[in-house]
């Protein structure tokens, strides 16, 4: 408990965004089902909390306590306290008296600038060598947590076409284990925006010391860049400390986008037939269109 005290007189949303990825794999379900909707969480039972994450009640107890809370009870007090203090874990530009036209254009808005930036600042060399790195490998695993764990499945879903084993991990402890088990040829991808997570920057650490090709996507100028074999550098102007991620989370799946679209031309034209015959197996799944 006395570990945790610092926590007790900060925002506890933005608390629970910061240690998200630090919490394990259970926890981080609690910490997930609160974020989706705090306001409904207030109103939660400890049995609906525990319903909500697919987790035991004794596991939101532990939680509740991780953050200094004395119990569940508490805990609702100071999540509510959270909220009234306004909108920062929200959005940075996003006002408490905005209209729901106002702050949809705002995040809308937002993203595109943020984007383009990104796209001024991504680097082609580096983004060819990355793309050269997958073409070469012979499985590649996408790692991610938190925030970054749908990047990453969604990574899967785009490389699995390849003809590539290729694989995904959220849990820090698989990735652990499969960077222990990497060597020569394999590709470890890490997704982290802000690059500063030790667990994410030990195990690309390991799987560096391993053999395998470390392929960080994150802030240039993080100790996991420093960590990696090849960087994407990838920025967005989101402090993610106190704001919930919007626009890094949509960069980085336009990362993907950019690596897969990178891969099927360095296939060449005769690789294309492949995608079309995937492609086509679903059609049979589909209802004609009108």
């Amino acid at each position: 408990m006395a570990a945790n005290a610092s926590h007790r007189d900060d925002n506890l949303l933005e608390d629970i965004q910061t240690r998200l990825e630090t919490l394990n794999k259970s926890e981080r379900k609690v910490a997930e089902a609160i974020l989706r909707d705090p306001s409904a969480a207030t109103r939660y039972s400890i049995a609906a909390l525990a319903r909500a994450a697919n987790v035991s009640e004794p596991t939101v107890n532990r939680f509740c306590r991780g953050f200094s809370a004395t119990g569940f009870p508490d805990f609702k007090i100071r999540l509510a306290q959270s909220i009234a203090t306004g909108t920062p874990y929200v959005g940075q530009n996003i006002e408490p008296d905005d209209t729901t036209a106002e702050f949809s254009d705002k995040i809308m808005l937002s993203t595109i600038a943020n984007l383009d930036k990104a796209r001024q600042a991504l680097n082609p060399q580096a983004i060819a060598h990355v793309i050269d790195y997958l073409i070469q490998a012979k499985q590649i695993s996408f790692f991610g947590m938190g925030g970054s764990a749908s990047v990453a499945m969604d990574a899967q879903h785009k490389f699995f076409r390849f003809n590539i084993p290729v694989s995904s991990y959220d849990d820090a402890l698989m990735q652990r284990m499969i960077a222990a088990g990497a060597g020569v040829g394999d590709a470890i991808v890490l997704i982290s925006y802000t690059g500063r997570t030790r667990e994410v920057v030990d195990i690309a650490q390991l799987a560096r010391a391993n053999g395998a090709t470390v392929i960080g996507i994150t802030n240039p100028d993080s100790p996991l860049a420093e960590a990696c074999t090849a960087v994407l550098g990838v920025t967005a102007p989101e402090d993610t400390e106190v704001y919930m991620p919007m626009s890094s989370r949509i960069i980085h799946l336009t990362v993907i986008d950019i690596l897969a679209t990178g891969v099927t031309l360095k296939r060449g034209p005769d690789f294309l037939e492949h995608l079309k015959k995937i492609k086509e197996s679903l059609k049979a799944t589909r209802f004609p269109l009108n």
